[in-house]
């Protein structure tokens, strides 16, 4: 009984004289690249962040679509999250290549508007973000492997997408370039 009773308390005691835990004040999240996609905060001190004189290449594999039609796929969010980060940092944009590969349920994201009212009831919301990273100098493909297969019309597509024989074969060709392989 005697132990039942000092288990208690000594929560009691313990909640009492707890630290108090406060909310950090982080700076609010920076997106010069790409508006729409996540932003990027200067983490002071972190370890491996951005080099100016870094060169950085990735290849995404978009297959997810979003969790809502009115949402980015998670493809274009990261890398446009990732674009945000090395213009935060400086990185000139020679220094920076991506190329992104729709294929399976993100494809959706490429179709151009009057499409993807028509799919979804809603505008596409990937479409501004796509353009700007094609300015940026991303490379946009789409498995024609998966339009062949689901009879999608490539007229339906937006104009900054690049139909590829198959996701796959894109994937392979920009790892043997010595591209990052991120999955989304």
């Amino acid at each position: 009984m005697k132990r039942w009773v000092r288990t208690p308390l000594a929560g009691i005691l313990l909640a009492l004289f707890a630290f108090q835990v406060r909310a950090a004040a982080w700076p609010a999240p920076k997106a010069p690249a790409i508006p729409e996609a996540d932003g990027y905060i200067e983490i002071p001190g972190a370890a491996l962040p951005p080099v100016k004189t870094g060169q950085y290449r990735a290849i995404f594999d978009a297959t997810r679509a979003a969790d809502q039609p009115g949402q980015l796929v998670p493809a274009i969010n990261m890398a446009g999250s990732e674009l945000n980060a090395f213009a935060v940092a400086g990185v000139p944009k020679v220094n920076v290549h991506f190329a992104l590969v729709f294929h399976g349920a993100a494809m959706s994201a490429l179709l151009d508007d009057a499409h993807y009212r028509a799919k979804f009831g809603t505008a596409n919301p990937n479409l501004k973000p796509l353009a700007a990273m094609k300015r940026a100098g991303v490379e946009i493909f789409v498995c024609g492997q998966n339009l062949a297969f689901d009879k999608v019309d490539p007229k339906a597509l937006a104009p900054e997408v690049t139909i590829a024989s198959d996701a796959l074969i894109v994937l392979m060709a920009y790892q043997a370039k010595g591209y990052a392989l991120l999955f989304f």
